[in-house]
């Protein structure tokens, strides 16, 4: 392994550190540079050879939070490809990532009403990444107007965000209880967009 490949791991430990460090009771603010490097097992010294100060690494963790949520959606729209419900596959991608990422979107859903206003815009910046995404996916799909595709992954962007917070500490049993009824949402969504559609371009 070369120098920088050593460098890329320990950073990536540090991300990893970080994240293992966050629960229900412990925010990112919580958390001390001191923490993070004995967590990475590394000397603190050492964390300012991959992060300027602890803020960058928060930004860091928002960015990998939302691009590794975005991956995992992508994915979601391969498997609806070769068939199966757009809305229950998507959520139950969604409900899965929250399972096994529950630092992750702990993470998201903290910093997007924190105190840090640069953690605030990452956050933000993501969630708008999602809702293009989507927006775009919409548009091609069901060939709604660019405008109310984007209203409309808008709304669907809110209520699957919701549904992941009050996830996020729920029994499996009331997870799938959640998704069922964020399903059902996602619908009413849908088919008020497609109504309004038609009305809209009369």
């Amino acid at each position: 392994m070369n120098r920088q490949q050593q460098k890329l791991q320990t950073r990536q430990k540090i991300v990893d550190a970080a994240f293992t460090l966050l629960d229900e009771n412990k925010s990112f603010t919580a958390i001390s540079l001191r923490e993070v490097a004995r967590e990475a097992g590394i000397a603190p010294t050492s964390f300012y050879r991959h992060f300027a100060d602890i803020n960058e690494l928060g930004l860091t963790l928002v960015d990998e939070s939302g691009l590794a949520l975005r991956q995992l959606m992508r994915k979601a729209r391969q498997r609806i490809q070769k068939g199966g419900s757009v809305i229950e596959i998507s959520v139950q991608t969604f409900m899965e990532f929250i399972m096994e990422n529950r630092n992750v979107f702990r993470l998201l859903l903290r910093e997007h009403t924190g105190t840090s206003s640069a953690f605030r815009a990452a956050v933000m910046r993501e969630i708008q990444y999602f809702t293009e995404e989507l927006s775009d996916y919409i548009s091609s799909n069901l060939a709604l107007p660019p405008e109310i595709s984007h209203l409309q992954a808008q709304a669907m962007v809110r209520l699957v965000f919701s549904a992941g917070a009050e996830a996020i500490d729920s029994t499996p049993s009331e997870v799938r209880g959640i998704a069922k009824r964020v399903m059902i949402q996602l619908r009413f969504v849908q088919l008020g967009a497609l109504q309004y559609s038609a009305n809209y371009q009369k």
